[in-house]
Order: C-alpha cells, then sequence, then structure tokens
C-alpha cells in the first residue's frame, strides 16, 4: 500500500471543502472495494478521506414518499431495519444477503452505489424500485445514475448524501449467487412501482440494466407465466470462469421468474 494522508472530517460540509481542493482524492465510505484495492496497489490515492464520522451521513428515515436512506449506513441496518421490512422487505431482504457478516457490518449503500461493481446488489434496488440518489449538489434519478462498469453519473467533488426509495407495490429480489463470494451471478429485482413495472438485473452484463419487454408484459399480466418466451441476447452478456454469457442470459429469465412470484 502506498503512503497518503488520511482525514477524519465530522461534517459533510467539511468533507466537501476537503474533495473539492482536487488532487488524487478518495472518499472512504465502508473500505470493502477500496481497501482491497489500496493493499493490491491497484489504487494509490494520496488523500484519503473517511466519511465515518459524518452523523449526518446516517440513518434511516420515514415520510410519506418513501424511505430515505443515509449513505453511511451499513448493510446489516437496512437489514434488520423495521421499517424497511414492513415497507419495503426486498430491500430488507436484498441488504441481507449481501457478502458475508463482516461486509454487511461494515459496507454502506452509499460505497456500493459510488463504486457500482457490476455484481453488486444495492444498484438492482436502486434501478429495480426507482430509486433517487441526493447528492450534496443535487439529485439524480436512478435511470441516469448508472453509466457503465465502475461508473456513475457522480461529478469531481459530489458526495452521495443518502438514496430516496419509493414504496412499491410489490417487489422482491432474487439472486442467484456466487457460493464463495455471495457477488450476483445474476440477481433481478421485479416491482410494481407508482410509475410502473420496473425489472432491473444485476451480475449479467457490465453495468444493471433493466428489460422493457419484461416489464411491458408484466403490466399487462403480474405473473411468472407473463415472461415465457422472453430472453435477453447474450452477446452483451458477462461470461467468465463462473458462468458462460449464454448460461446468464437463461439465469436471467430464471430470475425474473421467481422474482415475480415472490413478490408481495
Amino acid at each position: 500500500m502506498h503512503p497518503f494522508n488520511y482525514q477524519n472530517p465530522k461534517s459533510l460540509a467539511e468533507a466537501a471543502a476537503s474533495l473539492a481542493k482536487g488532487g488524487d482524492t478518495k472518499l472512504l465510505a465502508g473500505g470493502q472495494s477500496l481497501i482491497a484495492a489500496m493493499k493490491l496497489r491497484l489504487s494509490a490515492p494520496t488523500e484519503l478521506i473517511d466519511l465515518g464520522g459524518i452523523k449526518e451521513l446516517t440513518g434511516i428515515r420515514m415520510d410519506r414518499a418513501g424511505i430515505s436512506i443515509g449513505a453511511m449506513t451499513r448493510h446489516a441496518e437496512v437489514a434488520r431495519s423495521k421499517q424497511v421490512r414492513a415497507r419495503i422487505p426486498a430491500l430488507a431482504g436484498l441488504a441481507g444477503a449481501i457478502g458475508d457478516r463482516m461486509v454487511r457490518n461494515m459496507g454502506t449503500i452509499g460505497g456500493s452505489l459510488a463504486h457500482n461493481d457490476p455484481v453488486a446488489d444495492y444498484p438492482a434496488a436502486v434501478l429495480g424500485l426507482n430509486a433517487t440518489v441526493n447528492t450534496n449538489q443535487r439529485k439524480i434519478a436512478a435511470d441516469d445514475f448508472f453509466i457503465g462498469m465502475f461508473e456513475t453519473a457522480l461529478h469531481a467533488g459530489e458526495i452521495i448524501v443518502s438514496v430516496s426509495f419509493p414504496v412499491p407495490r410489490r417487489a422482491a429480489y432474487i439472486k442467484f449467487k456466487n457460493p464463495a463470494s455471495r457477488y450476483a451471478i445474476v440477481g433481478v429485482m421485479a416491482a410494481e412501482t407508482e410509475s410502473g413495472v420496473r425489472v432491473a438485473v444485476t451480475g449479467a452484463a457490465s453495468s444493471v440494466f433493466r428489460i422493457a419487454a419484461m416489464e411491458k408484459a408484466l403490466a399487462a399480466n403480474w405473473s411468472p407465466d407473463a415472461l415465457a418466451g422472453i430472453s435477453v441476447p447474450a452477446d452483451a452478456l458477462n461470461a467468465d470462469m463462473h458462468a458462460s454469457a449464454e448460461y446468464r442470459a437463461h439465469l436471467v429469465t430464471v430470475m425474473a421468474r421467481r422474482a415475480v412470484e415472490a413478490a408481495k
């Protein structure tokens, strides 16, 4: 690991001011990806800004529109939250299936979204539930946030403050996981929201994506049978030692059918 300067701000304003100075600076949220990359010397920031001491970035709040989750809220907190489990059980279930116990107790929703790992679970929740990512500068709709592999719409100097989830009429997240890492080889969030049906897929491609054909079919008939014959082309999907592109294409339809059946 290369040497770096460690900063521990106590407010969002202080963190933003440090980030605005530019340079090779990284924000430390849960650290589950960044610290590993630094140890392997794949990332070598000269300035590391730890967001862990900023209380305004934590917590789960409810309002008429839905649930707002602070960026530094740990996965385990989301999974065991009575409010989340009551209003969006699919989101609590997703959080409870991320990684192992250590990852769930250290990883944060903001860190996961900013990193945008192609096999992460939270991107499917944000896109599938039509959430809004709130930063210190603006609000970003889910459909505009995810750009590509490890790439988001965040600008230099932007910090995720919270994520706002509207309460769906029904939703479920089902994933076919890697047995060792528990990352999603394919994960599907199927939801009927106030704005319409949404089907979001993670793990299968370079970034999370929606399936318009499935959404149209489910809008007419919310049933696993409505997805019969609907598939995604394999040529745009990932292929690795864990699954071929063709197998991932098959899993997308299977996981989507199971998510629709489980949604409540």
